[in-house]
């Protein structure tokens, strides 16, 4: 597995949310900001995709290094070297409240400097985490998935279980857009056809009423630089807390 030293960077390997037997049920890394980093007051969570793991996020987690934040990357139960669990978003869910429970709690983070990032699947759990947690500092959508549960239905371990049975919920980006009341960063690709003819804003993007910003991700152009220019802008206009 790839970790943060391929890129250079010094981590802690972590463990949390531990059983009644002392075993953490979920593996992550802790990437802390350079002293001076420019926004070294700021932790992102990175919520990763339904593909992969913790491993293959390298050049998520290393650009928001970059960009001067503390970084938590964490695998799911049933991901990388967490506790095994089939998919679903109650899991999901519950993974991502023990991993701001760690940042509050172990690492003495305040919520509101807390900035949730999540890619894919991983955006939209990003997305419900924060509508519940208003105290958070922000989130960060990148391409997050319109028919979720195709995902969760087409991953193979899915397939081991009664998959629709298990999962009842559904990911509602829909809901989760419309209630969040911290500020989003939303990442979409631009699809626009040779004519020039503007993209369509997502429709969730839509119904977010609070303080929001969109950046189209151009692929004709460098992806990494427009990402970089696009959460650099955006954590600038947080509000220090």
């Amino acid at each position: 597995m790839r970790t943060p030293s391929t890129s250079g960077l010094t981590f802690d390997a972590v463990g949390f949310a531990a059983t009644d037997a002392g075993t953490p049920r979920l593996v992550g890394w802790w990437i802390p900001a350079a002293p001076d980093a420019k926004f070294a007051r700021l932790t992102v969570l990175y919520l990763h995709g339904q593909n992969g793991n913790m491993g293959d996020t390298e050049d998520a987690f290393a650009q928001l290094h970059g960009a001067g934040v503390n970084v938590l990357v964490f695998d799911y139960r049933g991901y990388g070297q967490s506790q095994f669990a089939r998919p679903s978003e109650a899991h999901w869910r519950q993974d991502a409240e023990w991993a701001i429970e760690y940042l509050t709690a172990t690492r003495h983070v305040a919520p509101g400097a807390i900035v949730l990032d999540g890619m894919g699947l991983g955006a939209n759990l990003a997305l419900e985490e924060a509508a519940a947690h208003p105290e958070l500092a922000g989130v960060i959508v990148e391409r997050p998935l319109q028919d979720p549960m195709s995902a969760i239905f087409s991953d193979a371990r899915a397939r081991m279980v009664p998959a629709h049975l298990l999962v009842r919920d559904r990911y509602d980006l829909n809901a989760a857009a419309a209630n969040v009341r911290v500020p989003v960063l939303w990442f979409a690709w631009d699809e626009r056809s040779k004519a020039g003819v503007a993209p369509h804003e997502p429709g969730p993007y839509g119904k977010i009423e609070g303080r929001k910003m969109m950046v189209w991700l151009n692929s004709a152009k460098n992806i990494d630089m427009q990402i970089v220019d696009g959460l650099t802008r955006w954590l600038d206009e947080l509000p220090t807390h």
